[in-house]
């Protein structure tokens, strides 16, 4: 055996010392060019035509050649730039990118360009923030919560396979850093696969662990490798699809739309892949496709602008996307065989993010599965958007999103069919805050206060014991609060007095007609008569006496819509039939059941996939199918119509093929021995369903909160997410555990802290319209004022089908209606949109209340002014009982002297009576009555 000399000992120390010190050198110089470099100088912004993301980029240099010579300082431009004056117009970085590099930083980059510039394998450098945080190997930061990896576990299928792998820090203040760059990644059996930059790629098959370290902090990614040196064929579908969506080429704005673009269409989206492939290969053939020579291929030529084109360079020559193109092309450019595994859906990382100051990025990772279940990574394939560009913008190829301005942003990522998206809040860094301890009454305030703390919000007080009960009669039942009911709750001691004046509002009558009328909007029932199909007075109150006695019994909600929708029937024997003679066409059926009881629109999944939902056409129609098969006949009295199940399908607009049923979002059912009504009705209410409760939970809330965690609350789509998921998740969950009991829903809601703060803000919270941090200050809807106004002047309505006196929300036709009811925005039931109900206040409103008969002749008529006169009342006592009555409150001191002050100038009783008349009608009119707060 030959033993080393102590010279080769030596000289092998030596050269390992240098290794790791080049080693370290170039982390150093690392950061320094991802921070200050690499910004302008990467695929897609090349200023002054040098890219940095390489060290091939370096050498190959821009317009001013090589931007280093390894070894020799002197003859590096990058080295002769850096040094310039930060005023002179060729320094590098520029004075608009901030100051100059240190002397620390040019003399690491100096030594760097010395040592030959070494470079580890395959790394490819990428744009980091200034602001980002410090390496690895920093002491550790007490403020520093947990690190987290994305995906947590990587499975790589196939040679052509790969997942990139994010890392993102957790502060204990919320706050969210990405910290990729900065981390030490090891793989525990490097044979298994290979860690280029933060990217996996397959070498052998095996499992192994990707272990992330990150100051003081680690975590682990679970690695298994399979199939490594299996190729993968590119297919049409599954990689030349998805390549032409992410370059934007069949969106509504290219290809994509009704007409397409300069002779060449595409379906939008790509919903209609065979007719593509057909347009692509066979529509001009040779010219996109080019079999002969794929490269010169009219849909690579353009795509990287080497031939004029009208939606400019889209792909880079010999970037991944333009090798699967002509990698398809030189593959023979065919279409898949059946049977491939097909997109199953998508999950997007990180879900959320809190993102301290400006300029904070964060990178995001969308990985699809498939039905054989395998995934792949596929952020480079998906196209990107945010909500709201003023707070946080978002690179539409990259996936990089980056804080501006205080806000709240929801980014959407589409890949294939599916979008999905992350919830991103900004919030400035210096801000002083310090979590206030509030009190919580149940499950809602803890999460409503989570997500107040993370946008660094501070909830308002809660509102007066005078302000409650106003709030909660008007929210619950509809009514103002007598004067003595008012008397007897603002003299009681008890602690909990709120709770109990919820319980007895809930278990009053009124609470019930609130709630039929709401429904009974959503259902539309109302008479008409379209044709054939006709809903007669008869009928249309026979359903509403059905939704009443249903809601009146507390019947589980959702066993109510289990018979409404699976009803059979005379339209008078069961009036819940009647709900059919809205629609006789069965894709608006199920575009109402839909929104309705989903709180989705499907509708513009008719012609094409949802750009913005989940819905594909596939959806539509097969959802459709389950009302395809209700059948209509004449009973013996001609207003009565039968509703039975017959045959009858639904096509697909493209492919003209019928469509079997199909859950929305879910699977193809096998039928048997239940109609088709009966089966979606089941699916639609049983607990596992995720939409119906949840949609049924927003509603609630939105009538008390003023608007949804949804809103509006009809239009669930991925692209309008909820303001607070957690909480919408938690109300669901407690929904569903209550028997789908919506009185216990609004229990916990009503007497919940939320529900009770004041309308007053602070500064924190002026802004805030969306995250329940003070009370909303809402106008009374129309049929609840019409009913205070005759309350409170004691002058009953009468409306067509109820005796005197009875109340606006009982009327059950909507085509019942008044001027009053008209002006203010009561709902006609014509369609099952809930913007049919307009809140709004406008000039009519004002001018109806001003000069209409609503107020003066209610007044007048009413007595109660005169009452009060004849009671020996004095004007005082009339004036804090006017108040009293319409605004919950008495009289300020100013107010009642200045009121009095007019009062006495009249001379004689019946003066005084008009003062005072005065006076109240001024009081109804005020935006104190009109509006609830």
């Amino acid at each position: 055996m030959i033993r080393p000399t102590p010279i080769v000992w030596a000289a092998g120390a030596l050269i390992a010392s240098t290794l790791v010190s080049q080693a370290a050198n170039f982390e150093q110089v690392q950061d320094i060019l991802e921070t200050r470099c690499v910004e302008c100088h990467q695929t897609g912004k090349t200023k002054g035509n040098l890219l940095m993301e390489t060290r091939e980029g370096f050498l190959k240099g821009g317009d001013s050649g090589a931007a280093i010579q390894p070894g020799d300082v002197s003859k590096s431009e990058l080295l002769k730039r850096i040094h310039l004056p930060k005023d002179d117009e060729d320094a590098m970085p520029p004075a608009k990118s901030g100051p100059p590099l240190t002397e620390e930083e040019q003399k690491l980059i100096g030594q760097w360009v010395t040592d030959g510039a070494p470079w580890p394998d395959g790394l490819t450098l990428a744009s980091r923030s200034k602001n980002a945080l410090p390496r690895w190997d920093a002491p550790a930061d007490p403020q520093l919560a947990f690190i987290e990896a994305y995906p947590k576990s990587v499975s790589l299928e196939t040679a052509a396979d790969f997942h990139r792998v994010i890392v993102i820090a957790r502060f204990k203040d919320s706050a969210t850093h990405d910290i990729t760059r900065q981390s030490k990644l090891t793989l525990g059996d490097p044979s298994l696969a290979t860690l280029t930059g933060t990217t996996l790629l397959p070498k052998k098959d095996g499992t192994t662990t990707l272990k992330i370290e990150y100051r003081g902090l680690s975590t682990e990614v679970a690695v298994a490798v399979k199939d490594a040196t299996k190729p993968r064929p590119v297919s049409f579908q599954l990689d030349v699809m998805p390549v032409l969506t992410a370059a934007g080429c069949n969106t509504g704005s290219c290809h994509g739309s009704a007409r397409g673009q300069d002779g060449f269409h595409l379906s939008l989206y790509g919903f209609d892949p065979k007719g593509d492939f057909y347009r692509l290969t066979t529509e001009m053939a040779g010219r996109r496709v080019n079999l002969a020579v794929p490269e010169e291929s009219l849909m690579i030529t353009k795509a990287i602008g080497a031939v004029p084109h009208t939606g400019g360079k889209l792909l880079a020559k010999d970037s991944a996307s333009y090798n699967t193109l002509v990698e398809w092309i030189r593959n023979g450019a065919e279409y898949d065989a059946d049977g491939i595994p097909q997109p199953t859906g998508i999950t997007v990382e990180p879900s959320e993010m809190v993102l301290k100051g400006g300029d904070v990025r964060i990178p995001i990772t969308v990985r699809a599965t498939y039905s054989d279940g395998t995934d792949r990574d596929v952020s480079t394939l998906s196209g990107f958007s945010t909500s709201n560009d003023n707070s946080v913008t978002i690179d539409k190829h990259q996936g990089i999103a980056a804080s501006k301005n205080r806000g709240e942003a929801f980014l959407l990522a589409r890949f294939h069919t599916f979008n999905e998206g992350a919830q991103a809040i900004v919030v400035p860094a210096d801000l002083p805050y310090t979590r206030p301890e509030v009190a919580e009454n149940n499950y809602i305030d803890k999460l409503v206060h989570d997500k107040l703390d993370k946008l660094r919000i501070i909830p308002s007080g809660l509102c007066s014991d005078e302000e409650f009960i106003r709030r909660a009669f008007i929210d619950i039942i509809g009514e103002l609060p007598s004067v003595p009911e008012r008397e007897a709750f603002l003299a009681s001691n008890d602690a909990k007095k709120r709770e109990a004046l919820v319980d007895q509002l809930l278990s009053r009558k009124e609470f019930t007609e609130m709630w039929v009328m709401k429904w009974a909007e959503l259902l539309q029932i109302r008479t008409f008569q379209k044709g054939g199909s006709q809903v007669s007075y008869k009928a249309a109150l026979g359903y509403y006496n059905w939704l009443r006695e249903r809601i009146a019994s507390n019947m589980p909600f959702n066993e109510l819509v289990r018979q409404l929708l699976s009803a059979e029937g005379g339209t008078f024997t069961n009036p819940a039939t009647n709900y059919y003679q809205l629609e006789e066409e069965p894709l608006k059926t199920s575009e109402n059941v839909a929104q309705v009881f989903m709180g989705t629109r499907i509708q513009c999944a008719q012609c094409h996939n949802h750009p913005f939902d989940r819905w594909t056409m596939e959806d539509y129609y097969g959802f459709a199918a389950f009302f395809a098969q209700v059948k209509r006949k004449p009973a013996e009295d001609p207003r009565e119509r039968i509703i039975f199940d017959g045959g009858g399908e639904v096509q697909h607009l493209v492919t003209k093929q019928n469509v079997p049923p199909k859950f929305l979002g879910g699977a193809r059912p096998e039928i048997k021995n239940e109609t088709r009504r009966e089966e979606v009705a089941k699916w639609l209410t049983s607990t596992d369903n995720p939409w119906f409760a949840r949609n049924v939970s927003n509603i609630v809330w939105s009538h008390f909160l003023g608007a949804g965690i949804v809103e509006p609350v009809d239009d669930v789509r991925v692209s309008n997410p909820p303001s607070n998921p957690a909480l919408l998740d938690e109300l669901t969950k407690h929904f569903v555990s209550y028997n789908y009991d919506f009185r216990k829903l609004v229990r916990d809601i009503c007497t919940s802290r939320t529900y009770q703060l004041a309308s007053a803000t602070n500064e924190t919270n002026v802004t805030d319209d969306r995250n329940f941090s003070h009370a909303a200050i809402r106008r009374v809807r129309a049929e609840v004022l019409l009913d205070c106004i005759s309350q409170v002047t004691n002058t009953p309505n009468k409306f067509k089908g109820l005796p005197l006196g009875a109340r606006a929300v009982q009327i059950a036709d909507g085509n019942t209606t008044n001027y009053f009811l008209t002006t203010f925005g009561r709902a006609s039931r014509a369609t099952a949109c809930s913007c049919e109900v307009k809140m709004e206040p406008n000039l009519s409103q004002a001018l109806h209340l001003l000069n209409g008969d609503t107020t003066q002749q209610r007044v007048r008529n009413g007595k109660v002014v005169e009452n009060y006169l004849k009671d020996k009342k004095s004007p005082s006592e009339v004036i804090t009982n006017l108040y009293l009555s319409t605004l919950g409150r008495a009289p300020t001191d100013p107010e009642l002297n200045n009121l009095l002050t007019a009062t006495k100038e009249a001379t004689k009783p019946e003066e005084t009576r008009e003062v005072l008349e005065d006076i109240f009608w001024a009081l109804l009119n005020s935006k104190e009555f009109i509006f609830n707060h």
